[in-house]
């Protein structure tokens, strides 16, 4: 995950590289458990989208969430159209890395996913995860309806609070309606799946999140 030019702003619209008309090819399935990738998904499974450094460790962390139906890898929030991950790393498209979560409300809501999202990282560092420092590593929440958008900066506002009495800065988490979702290539989804021993820079502040204070709304449906 390092190597390339490291960014600490986003590009502008002159700046972003061009990309190019034809997707990404994505893998039929899940590598761990088997299911699509793409959708349509199931009837009354719902999507959320995160980004919290580096989407290898994070997509292991959703994966493995009780609930959670599938996941994948991807980039979005920028101005290039199906950009690759070396582009991505260049800092002039935009994007984040995320990772896509289709899951079951009945079995997860969408509050309890924000827990995972806020404990599994550190969201107060602006463009960078620890030691992987660019744009592409921003802290990012990308909502489906505006029931996700609401209970999304409601549980900012009280993860900020937890940080700041425990003695972290304030959040840099950009909350946004969610942008085109572009998958990333083949060997990047359930990377850590595929190689045990790769790189996982994944890591919280040890700061719970006050889940009990976001009030529940019924999910976005996936299709």
């Amino acid at each position: 995950m390092f190597g390339f030019r490291k960014q600490s702003r986003l590009p502008t619209a002159e700046e972003a590289l061009p990309g190019r008309a034809t997707p990404m090819p994505v893998p039929a399935s899940h590598f761990v458990n088997h299911r699509p990738l793409q959708p349509p998904f199931p009837d009354g499974l719902a999507q959320a989208v995160f980004g919290l450094g580096c989407f290898w460790g994070a997509e292991r962390q959703f994966w493995q969430t009780p609930g959670v139906w599938t996941t994948a890898v991807g980039y979005t929030a920028g101005a290039t159209p199906n950009p690759t991950y070396q582009e991505v790393c260049t800092g002039r498209t935009g994007h984040n890395e995320v990772v896509l979560v289709v899951f079951d409300p009945t079995e997860i809501d969408y509050p309890a996913l924000l827990k995972v999202f806020w404990e599994s990282h550190d969201p107060t560092q602006g463009m960078r995860q620890g030691n992987d420092v660019g744009t592409q590593y921003r802290s990012g929440i990308y909502t489906f309806g505006e029931r996700q958008q609401a209970l999304a900066e409601r549980s900012r506002e009280a993860y900020e609070a937890a940080l700041q009495r425990a003695g972290h800065g304030r959040i840099t988490t950009e909350i946004l309606p969610a942008p085109v979702f572009y998958y990333a290539e083949e060997y990047h989804q359930q990377y850590l799946a595929k190689n045990p021993g790769g790189y996982c820079g994944l890591g919280g502040t040890g700061v719970g999140c006050p889940t009990g204070r976001v009030a529940e709304a019924p999910a976005a449906t996936a299709r």
